[in-house]
This record gives C-alpha cells, structure tokens and sequence, in this order.
C-alpha cells in the first residue's frame, strides 16, 4: 500500500467518525510507511527517508518557454544562472505553491512543477503528501488523490473519472462521489507527464464530467485544462522536454534542486561520520566538475555513493589511493564509473572486506550484465524511451528478478503498484553513461561518433552520453576497463589521431552554434588526450559564447582545448555569459592569446576589471570590449533587437529576454558613468530610452516581479 493510500485512509476513516483519539495512531503508520531505499535493496524507515532525502528544493515561479535545443541538464544550468541573479526574491517552498498569487491576492487553482530528471520533482510531491498527513501544511484540502502517469499507461480501455479514483482507492469508493460536490476542497497530484505514452490533444473542446467514459488521455487532459471539477485544485509535474500550455495554469514553477548550503546538508545526512562528510563536501567545493553536478539531488546521490570508499574511515588502513585503483574521481564520466564499480564490486564480493580485489577480476564478473544493459540503454536512448516492460528486460538478456538481489539495484529502478510493473534506470543519465559503456569497445571507435550517427545537427540532444562516450574511451585506452573487454590496448594507438581528425573537420572553416561548439570543446577535456586536442585546436579561429551563462566547467573545457592552439584566437566573445570573477580565473592563462574580448554583461567586480586593465598592459594590441559603449556594432545589434521585440511583444514573455535586457539596462548605467561623446554614446542613451520604454510597457509581465 503507498503513501498516498494510506494518507487518504486518513480521510476515510474522518467520514467514519472513526478519526478522534486514533488520530495520532494513524499518522504514527505514515511514519513508519516502508518504501524501498534506492540502491540498498531494503526497506527504510520513511519518516526518516524523508527528513534526510526530502531536503528542501530551490523552486521559482518561470516562464514556460524551453530552449529545445539542449540537453534538459544544461538548459537548467543556464537557467539557474539567469534566475539566482535576477529572481532570488521570487524563491518559493513547495509548500507555498497554492499561496496568493500577486496582484490578484487569488489563489491558483493549476500549478505547473517542472523540472529536469533527478531534480526532485516527486519528492517534493511526496513531502507535500507528508506535510498534509500530519497537518503542517494545505489544511485547505480535505483529500489528496496522487496519480502516476506512468501508472495510468496501463490503462488502454476508456472510463471515467469515477471508475479511475474508485479503482485505484478503493476503500474511498463509496464516497468518492459526496467528495465531488466539495471540489474545492480536492487536490489531485499528477505526477510526471514526461512518463505517459499517450498523445494529449489539448485543442480538444469535449465536456465530460465525472461519470464520462473516456480514453485515460482525455481524463487527464480535462483535469489540467479545468474543464473537469474546475474548482478543484490540480499540481502537475514534469519535465521540460514535454509540452503543456502555460495557458491552463495559473502558476507555472522550476525546480533547480539545491543550493550550495543544502549540498552541505546532504552530505552531512548522507554519511555517519561527519569527519567523512566534511571532507567528501570539501573535495566536491573544490572541484568544478562536481560542484556543479552537486546541485541536483540524485547527482548528489551518486557522487556521495562514489565517493564513499575513498573517504570511508574504513580505507585508510588500506591506502585511499588502492581502494578502486584511482585517486577520487574528477570529471562526470569518472564519477559515474565509480558509482558502478562501487555497485558491482559491493554486490560481487557480497560486502567481504576485500577492498583490495583488482579491478579486472570485480568487472569480469558483471561482464555479461554490463553488456546487456549497455545494449538496452544504448538502443533505447536513441529512441528516447525510459520507461521498460518486463519483456524489454528479457528481450536484452536483463533478469528482472535480478533487480533487487544483484547490483542492478543501484542501476535500474522498479516501479511496483497495484497493477504496474515498469522498470527505469535509476536516472536518465545513468542510462547515458551506459549507454557510452557499451560503445567504448575498439570496434565502435575507429570512427564513433559518425558510427553512431552523431553528426553536429544531432549532438545537442545527446550532449551527456557524448561526453559519457569520450570520457569512457579514455578510460578504455588507459586500461581501466579491462575484464570487460579482452583487445589488447596497444592496438589502439591511432584511436586519439582518429579522433582528432573528426574534432578538427567539425571546426574546420564553419560557424558552429554556440552549444554545439561549447559540447565539443567538453568532448574533447573528457577524453583529455593531447594528440586529439592538439589535432582540432588550431581550427578553432572564433568562439562566440555570447549569452551562453557559461559555468566554471565550462571555462576549463575552452582553457583546455585552446591552450593546445598555436596560434592567437582572432575573437572570443563572452559577453553575457555569467562568468564571473571564478569562471574569469578559469580562464586567465589563454586571454592574452585572445586579438579581440568582449567580458560586456558580466559581474566580474573590481578584481576582474583591474585584472583586465593589467592584460592591455601586458598585450598593448589586445582589443578588450569591456562596455557597451566600447562597440558601436554591439550596440547596433541590441538596437536591432529591441526594434524586433517592439514588433513582436510576445517575445517579452520569455524570462530570458527581459533578464537580458535588464542586463543590458544595467551595463548601459555602468558605461554611462563614464560619460563620453560621439556616436558611440548617442546609441548607447538612444538604446537606453528604448530598453526602459519597453520595460515601462511590459507591466503586466514585471508587476510580480
């Protein structure tokens, strides 16, 4: 029985009379409430499951427009850079999703949570339920019904709404329908949307009320829209590669997982020994790569899983660099592979105190497991599909009986209730690395990323899994992998050369797009080989990364691969990218080899600009365009797209663009502090009127913010 079954149980037993003194027992059951602990394969107390994992989420209310040309992960990272500046006021606890909206002072009826995979979207579902059970919040509603989409795909028969909640909470059957005519006082969860395999037809206009049978599609179609108990209170949540019109909420929010303080929290919780929590926090502080994973809970999960025998009081007898014959992990592919072996080498050695084990003997063992499940993970990545059947298990030679008994635990997750059985990998990117597990063997890589048919157009919706793959093909080539794969390494030595042709024809005589440029640039820092990089490097003439919100990772991946090139880069245009003065550090030692820098739209504070003055110094023919006033083009541009959005007001719904023209207002006051004559400043004050005119008229948009 789920929690949501035995919180509405709660209810049920109210309509009885039965809820006075038992009261306190019955919520005493919901704390005790036995679920499965990812990756241990026992049950956890899950009062305490929730006070450690349910950390509280950063969640603020967001437009609904999604750049689809990323990798949800990274979309998400600019995301958290625009909004951190610009929108921290605008913070909210899920538990204040029904709070007043401004200025109406109503409150919504239909909240839209979206949220990459990972992020804590059904926990923070799941905290609502806890903190409703025991009266700490939404007192408003006197019955909660949670609904799975991926539940609901069983469900290929039309019926109705009635047939549906009497079905899935039968001990409420008989009341279901006195509850309906209390509709404000009902909430229905309805829990990723990215999950359900039917179409939704959103244009569809049918009225149907609670006794219409329908297909399940339109059921939940006319839930979110209100056209079915449009009184009562709907929270729908999903990822953001599946469309749902923000026209039919009244709140549409983003969960960006964790701050650096709730990192903290989490690994304090994690681990016993806070001496061993301390350092694994330290070391992720200090390290980029994981720094910014670290912000999203299950990237938390499996760092602090793979750092556990590195840091575990347990392995200092043994020497923290023999535990997985590796110093702690650094890159993403690295940290990933740990939390497999760590999984394998826990499960195949059945918790021996055998730290010592060669890596090939512990990778041997899962040989066969590892292969299937790379095959399955890769197939079905290209096909974008996360959610298998038993018989997609079985097809690809994955026992499911297996799935709570073997390491497979920590790799796929079942998903068990009343009359489901589906199976996912434990995280989208888990299936990537996978899936680039599986394509590192020597005969997918004399040419693999053409093998694999990923040419340019298609890298921005495989972003992970390329850098998973180039990450991995390092390791093979070092021989890390070896007991899963038996050809020799020395039969591999023109791989890098290979490699390096492909990454320089990418870059040869073309103006790639900003991401796509920026994700070849990471390809090449995970596979971290000279020959490679020294091959594709010269091509690199420009490198425009203007309104990218770049990350510290990703000002080492431009370091890396540009300190390869011998030549000076004619441009490298920063400008708007939140870099900052740490991203600012990142890339220091290449910005003398730079002809022309644009740093425009970025805080980088006294440091960075003395730090600028001093590099004209050095390089006397350095073009620095640290104003907006220092580029009469750059301003003709933003002159041209202001003239544009004038035309087109509906781009004004967008975040994005009035976060950037806020920016812009913002740096035309700094360069207007230095008050100057020309041309130059009479685009810039005519730039200026035409920004704060179009602000001024967007009332209805900045009114709540």
């Amino acid at each position: 029985m789920n929690s949501s079954k035995i919180i509405l149980q709660l209810f049920h037993c109210a309509a009885q009379g039965e809820l006075k003194p038992s009261k306190s027992v019955k919520l005493a059951n919901i704390r005790s409430l036995k679920c499965f602990s990812e990756g241990e394969g026992v049950t956890s107390n899950s009062a305490s499951h929730i006070e450690i994992r349910y950390t509280d989420l950063f969640v603020t209310e967001d437009s609904d427009l999604l750049d689809s040309s990323q990798h949800e992960y990274f979309d998400l990272a600019s995301r958290r850079a625009r909004i951190y500046v610009h929108q921290a006021f605008q913070r909210i606890r899920p538990c204040h999703l029904f709070s007043p909206l401004e200025p109406s002072g109503r409150s919504p009826k239909r909240v839209k949570v979206k949220g990459i995979a990972g992020i804590g979207k059904s926990v923070a579902v799941q905290r609502l339920l806890y903190e409703w059970a025991i009266g700490k919040s939404m007192r408003e509603f006197t019955c909660v019904f949670d609904l799975r989409f991926r539940e609901l795909n069983l469900i290929d028969a039309p019926l109705s709404l009635l047939e549906l909640l009497g079905e899935r909470f039968r001990y409420l059957k008989e009341i279901l329908l006195d509850l309906f005519t209390l509709p404000d006082s009902l909430l229905f969860i309805l829990d990723g949307l990215d999950e359900f395999k039917f179409p939704l037809d959103w244009d569809n206009g049918k009225d149907i009320n609670v006794d219409s049978k329908v297909p399940v599609s339109e059921l939940m179609v006319a839930l979110i829209k209100g056209s079915l108990l449009p009184k009562a209170s709907v929270i729908l949540t999903t990822r953001p590669s599946t469309e749902a019109p923000k026209g039919f909420f009244q709140r549409c929010c983003v969960v960006l997982g964790f701050e650096e303080r709730q990192v903290k929290e989490y690994t304090t919780k994690f681990y016993k020994d806070n001496q061993v929590a301390e350092k694994v926090y330290d070391y992720i502080l200090s390290n980029d790569n994981l720094f910014v994973l670290s912000f999203i809970p299950l990237y938390c999960y499996i760092i602090c899983t793979a750092m556990a025998e590195f840091f575990s009081t347990g392995t200092q007898g043994v020497g923290e660099s023999k535990s997985l014959e590796l110093n702690p992990p650094r890159t993403v592919s690295e940290v990933y592979f740990c939390y497999l072996f760590t999984a394998i080498k826990h499960h195949a050695l059945k918790g021996s105190a055998e730290r010592s084990t060669p890596r090939c003997e512990v990778l041997s063992l899962a040989k066969q497991q590892l292969t299937n499940l790379g095959k399955l993970a890769y197939e079905n990545l290209l096909q974008k599909k996360i959610m298998f059947e038993r018989k997609d298990l079985e097809s690809y030679g994955v026992t499911p009986a297996d799935v709570q008994s073997t390491f497979l635990c920590q790799i796929l997750q079942p998903v068990k209730e009343e009359t489901v059985e589906m199976f996912s990998f434990f995280h989208l990117t888990v299936q990537e690395h996978l899936a680039a597990l599986y394509l590192s063997p020597p005969s997918s890589t004399a040419a693999p990323l053409q093998k694999t048919g990923l040419i340019t157009d298609k890298l921005e919706s495989l972003q992970m899994f390329t850098r998973f793959f180039m990450g991995m093909l390092r390791a093979r080539l070092a021989g890390q992998l070896e007991g899963l794969f038996l050809s020799p390494v020395e039969q591999e030595d023109g791989i890098p050369t290979t490699l390096g042709l492909w990454f320089q024809e990418q870059f040869r005589g073309r103006t790639l797009e900003n991401q796509t440029a920026l994700n070849l640039l990471h390809c090449l820092m995970e596979f971290h080989k000279k020959e490679a990089t020294s091959i594709a490097a010269p091509e690199i003439k420009k490198l425009n990364l203007f309104k990218m919100k770049l990350s510290v990772v990703d000002c080492a991946a431009i370091h890396y691969v540009l300190q390869f090139s011998p030549h000076k880069l004619q441009e490298l245009n920063l400008g708007y990218s939140n870099i900052g003065n740490r991203g600012l550090n990142r890339l220091g030692p290449i910005l003398h080899r730079c002809e022309s820098l644009y740093i425009v739209g970025n805080d980088i504070g006294e440091v960075g600009k003395k730090r600028l003055r001093e590099l004209e110094k050095c390089r006397p023919g350095l073009r620095i365009i640290a104003n907006f006033e220092d580029d009469l083009g750059l301003l003709q541009a933003y002159l041209d797209w202001v003239d544009e959005i004038q035309v087109d007001k509906d781009q004004m719904d967008s975040v994005k663009n009035v976060d950037a023209l806020q920016s812009v207002l913002k740096g035309l006051q700094v360069a207007g502090e230095q008050t100057k004559k020309g041309q130059n400043a009479e685009k810039a004050k005519e730039l200026y009127t035409k920004i704060t005119e179009l602000l001024k008229s967007s009332t209805d948009l900045i009114g709540g913010r």
